[in-house]
């Protein structure tokens, strides 16, 4: 087993419906459908603690036992949560097999944000869609600013991505730029005249253009 391989066993199930779900739920279990590579889908449940933990992480790799048989592997799909409570109400799970080729969203962190003097990052990627090996799927793709200048952006082609990982779009695609910070200082009373008088001129641009 893969060394980042999350253990879980489940139970198959027969009944469905919404009924047969809050019945589930309420025994602290998560109902989930696995499927993928040709195979019949197979609806399980889920033991809902252990599923929970294992999910907090992007693209968990499951290992999956179901009724103490053969172990799949398999990547979470769709994750349908409660709104309020976060707590998992269904789960799809998607087979995969090792040294398969996968495409996800992994989640891009910003490090030394906090040395720029005069910047602010804005981020053009929350997340990269990356391909990678289904057993090889990394948690994070970490791009530094230290010493960036104000103006300055960041494109994917200059990222070091994750070994083995494969950006399928642009070089050229924007991850962030570093923009001028935005300082919460007070103006004085000529600089509040002077936005004033530039947002009344705004305005009346704004009439004459709706009267046309």
């Amino acid at each position: 087993m893969s060394s980042n391989e999350i253990k879980i066993s489940a139970d198959s199930r027969s009944e469905f419906g919404k009924g047969a779900s809050r019945r589930l739920r309420r025994e602290g279990k998560v109902p989930a459908v696995i499927y993928g590579h040709r195979t019949d889908p197979v609806h399980i449940a889920l033991p809902g603690h252990e599923s929970l933990l294992a999910l907090r992480t992007a693209n968990a790799l499951l290992s999956i036992t179901i009724d103490g048989g053969t172990s799949q592997l398999a990547l979470p799909k769709q994750v349908q949560r409660h709104p309020l409570t976060g707590f998992l109400e269904h789960v799809d799970l998607l087979i995969v097999m090792k040294g398969e080729k996968v495409t996800v969203e992994v989640p891009v962190v910003v490090l030394g944000e906090e040395k720029l003097v005069e910047g602010m990052v804005m981020s053009d990627m929350q997340t990269v869609t990356l391909e990678v090996e289904a057993t090889n799927i990394p948690a994070q793709v970490e791009v530094d600013v230290t010493g960036f200048e104000v103006g300055q952006q960041l494109t994917i082609g200059e990222v070091t991505l994750p070994e083995g990982a494969v950006y399928p779009g642009e070089p050229e695609d924007l991850v962030l730029t570093v923009n001028v910070a935005r300082v919460g200082e007070e103006p004085d009373e000529g600089e509040e005249a002077v936005e004033g008088g530039a947002v009344e001129g705004a305005e009346d641009e704004g009439t004459e253009d709706d009267q046309e």
